[in-house]
């Protein structure tokens, strides 16, 4: 499985709005719909990527963990689903259900999002403080399929501390490893 790393998006960037259909409701979701209270976790995800699936039951950990402290988080899946059909919506709502997803996942149909975000893999992370600044883009945790490491979340745990804690992000913040996203075509 070819692994791609993701993009640096510099530390204090903006959250980009955007209006996206969710896979499960087909309600339309922005920004400012999914944004919490203490901070917002975008996450950059796809039904068939191995990297997802190895950690999507923890993912929705983390989020079930810290939703209740005051975070929003959302999930969007970007892929061309022509080359890959099961990334179709139709199957994101399954693949939502099946992991019980307690956030939207939602259908970035014309990519815009992911080009916005500077997204280049699955799975993605980025959390932004109360005024949406940049403050965490990178993995989850260590673990790959097949490194043996286990599945925690720390990085991504330690970033929703640090703000509940009001401290700096420990660093260095390492880049998310997966799939590649799959694009229509690059402007």
């Amino acid at each position: 499985m070819a692994e791609t790393a993701s993009n640096k998006l510099p530390l204090g960037s903006k959250a980009a709005d955007f209006e996206l259909p969710d896979a499960v409701t087909a309600n339309l979701y922005s920004l400012e719909d999914v944004r919490g209270e203490k901070g917002t976790v975008i996450m950059f995800i796809c039904n068939h990527c191995p990297f997802v699936k190895h950690v999507v039951d923890e993912m929705v950990r983390v989020a079930n963990d810290y939703r209740v402290l005051g975070f929003g988080f959302a999930a969007i899946s970007s892929n061309d689903v022509e080359q890959y059909p099961e990334d179709h919506p139709d199957l994101m709502w399954q693949f939502a259900r099946k992991h019980n997803f307690t956030f939207p996942y939602l259908y970035d149909r014309d990519q815009a999002v992911a080009w916005d975000y500077k997204a280049e893999c699955t799975p993605d992370f980025y959390v932004f403080d109360e005024d949406l600044a940049l403050i965490y883009h990178g993995q989850l945790d260590s673990s790959r399929p097949g490194n043996g490491i286990p599945v925690n979340g720390r990085e991504l745990r330690e970033a929703l501390d640090a703000i509940l804690n009001s401290r700096p992000v420990p660093g260095p913040q390492k880049p998310s490893v997966g799939c590649g996203i799959k694009w229509k075509y690059r402007p």
